[in-house]
């Protein structure tokens, strides 16, 4: 961290009015004009802030949860997020609410007027666009600090090590059974953290897989399994992705910052209807 940059994040800091939880600000502005005169990415400036004990703005919600190393974690890391529909987009606006520095979003489709009941993403306007461009202008108008990228195409076995081989934790937002299960081998083949999300109709769940885990091996078998689930029948309703996706958010968020109490070798089953949750513990 350069001298110039350290005094100018000291200048342009700002405190907060409140005498019981004094800390130093980083606005929004003053974050972009760092960025501009040191010729420094936003994310960069960012990293420096939090590392000096100063607070980008933006952030400030969240420091009493995350505190300030699990801040810097967040700006640091990587998510791939595999899927930008129904479960992907809220996840991709959460993280990018968060912070996360580098967000990776593989998804091959276009908006369909089916997808308006429940994906973030989907607008009258945006049918027919690819949802990784479009997961693209919403992050810029969230937090354009957050570094996109985006791969138009369908994961598959050939091109899954690659597009996970930099990422901190990888994000299950897909919606057939085989592609989850390949998700998986290959997350656990590189040693990358999974957390798994599904939906249907009322119901869904949420588990949090790491390489030496059975994960949905445990549920499904290792045998044929089919290509959908009971979503097929059920539909998918607009609260039910929300639901999941928040879960997800919170499960990358603390295996990224290091909390302890995560979905392993659990799976949450939540039923809005029964108004229910379970909590299944795998073998």
């Amino acid at each position: 961290m350069n001298d110039l940059l350290l005094k100018m994040l000291d200048e342009l800091a700002e405190e907060t009015d409140d005498s019981t939880n004094q800390v130093r600000l980083l606005g929004l502005q003053a974050e972009c004009r760092i960025a501009d005169e040191l010729g420094l990415s936003r994310r960069q400036v960012e990293i420096a802030a939090v590392s000096h004990h100063i607070i980008p703005t933006r952030y400030l919600r969240s420091l009493g949860t995350v505190g300030w190393d699990g801040q810097k974690k967040l700006l640091e890391a990587t998510v791939v997020i595999i899927g930008a529909g129904g479960l992907g987009g809220w996840i991709i606006e959460g993280l990018a609410r968060m912070g996360v520095g580098h967000l990776v979003v593989v998804d091959g489709d276009v908006f369909e007027e089916n997808n308006l009941n429940r994906q973030v993403l989907c607008t009258e306007g945006s049918l027919g666009e690819a949802k990784t461009e479009c997961a693209l202008s919403r992050v810029a108008e969230i937090n354009s600090a957050v570094e996109m990228e985006v791969h138009r195409t369908w994961a598959n076995r050939e091109n899954l090590p690659k597009l996970l081989d930099s990422a901190t934790v990888v994000v299950d937002a897909l919606d057939t059974l085989p592609a989850r299960l390949l998700l998986q081998d290959v997350s656990q083949s590189l040693g990358i953290p999974l957390i798994h999300g599904a939906i249907g109709g009322y119901v869904g769940q949420v588990m949090t897989i790491f390489p030496e885990d059975s994960g949905l091996y445990a549920l499904y078998g290792r045998g044929p399994v089919p290509e959908r689930g009971i979503e097929t029948q059920w539909g998918n309703p607009a609260a039910t992705p929300m639901m999941v996706a928040a879960w997800q958010i919170q499960e990358t968020v603390k295996v990224i910052t290091g909390k302890e109490t995560l979905l392993r070798n659990r799976l949450l089953f939540m039923d809005a209807q029964s108004g229910e949750c379970q909590l299944l513990h795998l073998a």
